[in-house]
């Protein structure tokens, strides 16, 4: 069993990052389906999901029962994200642009699954924050830099704060746990 926080050894240009979201930023946001998970906007901006899903929350949606995924219309105006992606060499779920803005939070909650040792892992990799925000994971504060990579176990209880002046986008992966990954997360843990 992996520890419930990892910072990979995986390192992406903030620069780069920032760039991709300001093409996709003015497009329409998807607020998060989950409404009684937070206060204020937490919103999402798909960039893969479930293979022919086309309303809103099935494009937004980490569907466990879903077995094929495909790229979303903004993943194309993306092309440092997909090259960030392509960093990734295991197979590639849900991707989603997640946005919390000044004076939000999303309450303690926990995603059940959402665990390596259950076989899909979440990703995120910060591209924009600020010192305001306050990610908790099992109660302990998380600082993530732009350009970062983490592994949380989000099957266990987290929430954010933003008391921050500017949005926290994150880049949100979901992973299948492969031979590759479980490397990757052996070698985090003993860094």
């Amino acid at each position: 069993m992996w520890p419930d926080r990892l910072q990979l050894p995986l390192r992406f240009d903030p620069d780069r990052m920032q760039h991709d979201l300001a093409q996709v930023q003015g497009g329409e946001w998807i607020r998060h389906f989950v409404t009684q998970n937070y206060d204020g906007d937490w919103s999402v901006i798909p960039l893969r999901g479930p293979a022919g899903a086309t309303h809103p929350v099935q494009m937004i949606y980490p569907d466990p029962t879903a077995s094929a995924f495909a790229d979303a219309p903004a993943l194309t105006a993306t092309p440092y994200l997909r090259e960030t992606l392509g960093a990734f060499a295991c197979p590639l779920q849900c991707v989603r642009l997640m946005r919390l803005t000044p004076g939000s939070c999303i309450k303690a909650h926990m995603d059940h699954d959402l665990t390596a040792e259950s076989g899909v892992a979440r990703i995120h990799a910060p591209i924009t924050t600020n010192p305001g925000v306050d990610f908790r994971l099992n109660g302990e504060r998380i600082d993530m830099a732009p350009g970062e990579a983490w592994y949380l176990r989000l099957a266990d209880t987290h929430s954010v704060e933003n008391r921050g002046t500017t949005d926290r986008v994150h880049l949100v992966i979901d992973v299948e746990v492969n031979d590759w990954l479980a490397g990757l997360l052996d070698a985090a843990a003993a860094a």
